[in-house]
């Protein structure tokens, strides 16, 4: 069910499919691929792959050579390909504090019971999941209590899970927590499967590591006739840290790292990451917000408006901290 491309044009991808492959994984909603570069990385062979969306299926065949399968809904289940580990960064707009928070009432919400659907009929070694860290509080802790059970109950899987922090698991600047839930089959591993998530490592990069230090195109920068230049002005004062606007107000990022990106940035969206350099007060570029998100200088950002890639930074993995997890889950696999 993989939609490979052509040969020659898969000869020349950016990250192929390792030689020899170590274990074999599919990627659910798959975004641009985060979890499949991460997986990769550990010797992990993509066998299926899902995304809806149609810009994001285009950077993820630009940089895999590969054509994710659409709505995810859609599939069969017992079409997928067996597979080692079910990876997947199911939909978390439903219940982000920065959405309506509606949870299962949303039809995004509504998703994670395919996955359940997948496990239960493919019945994967380990689950390997990612949302964002309000899922755990979302209706007073009911939604995930669901899910918990549904996963450790009624499907017999050991489940784990921690909210982790971009900045202190995976040195890089960037304030972003998420839930990570790993599972593993209690048939194959019992009710101890020896996993432990990552421990905190040293932050030492700074954002001057991610950002461009050259004049970037006078689209991401501010006009003294803005409405809002002269505010922006004033507030926006250190080249050591990021700063947002908030609607009617600056607001400087502490802690010196990028805060949590977001997929709205590139549509006028109140998080828009700002900063001041030698040439005024810009926004970040879609390929500085991919650093932010540890992605690799290669990875490929193909020809399409910057608002798409705007949106699929802010809805992607930090890359770096699900490799430092995959390699935690390798050591028992």
């Amino acid at each position: 069910m993989v939609n490979h491309l052509a040969s020659n044009a898969q000869q020349s991808i950016p990250y192929p499919p390792p030689l020899s492959p170590k274990f074999s994984f599919i990627d659910l909603f798959a975004g641009v691929g985060g979890f499949r570069l991460a997986m990769q990385s550990v010797g992990g062979e993509c066998v299926f792959s899902s995304e809806w969306e149609k810009d994001a299926k285009k950077t993820y065949a630009a940089n895999y050579g590969e054509n994710p399968v659409g709505d995810i809904r859609a599939v069969k289940k017992k079409e997928i390909p067996d597979h080692d580990i079910l990876c997947g960064g199911f939909p978390c707009q439903a219940f982000s504090v920065a959405g309506r928070q509606e949870g299962f009432d949303d039809a995004r919400g509504t998703l994670f019971f395919d996955i359940a659907e997948i496990i239960a009929e493919k019945r994967p070694k380990i689950v390997f999941l990612e949302n964002v860290k309000n899922l755990q509080a979302h209706d007073g802790g009911r939604t995930f209590r669901v899910m918990h059970d549904i996963l450790d109950k009624k499907l017999d899987y050991e489940v784990s899970f921690r909210v982790l922090n971009t900045m202190t698991h995976a040195n890089v600047p960037q304030n972003r927590e998420r839930i990570f839930i790993v599972a593993f089959d209690r048939r194959r591993y019992g009710k101890d499967s020896g996993f432990a998530f990552p421990e905190p490592v040293p932050l030492t990069a700074t954002i001057h590591d991610v950002l461009d230090h050259a004049k970037q195109d006078d689209f991401y920068y501010f006009h003294p006739t803005h409405p809002y230049y002269a505010e922006l002005d004033c507030e926006i004062v250190s080249r050591d840290t990021l700063y947002q606007w908030r609607r009617i107000y600056v607001r400087e990022n502490k802690s010196n790292v990028c805060p949590t990106l977001t997929a709205n940035m590139g549509t006028g969206g109140h998080n828009v990451p700002l900063l001041r350099d030698d040439w005024g007060i810009r926004k970040l570029t879609p390929r500085e917000c991919f650093r932010f998100q540890g992605y690799p200088e290669q990875f490929v950002l193909p020809k399409i408006a910057r608002t798409k890639l705007y949106m699929q930074a802010g809805n992607s993995v930090t890359m770096p901290l699900l490799k430092r997890i995959a390699e935690q889950i390798i050591k028992v696999f």
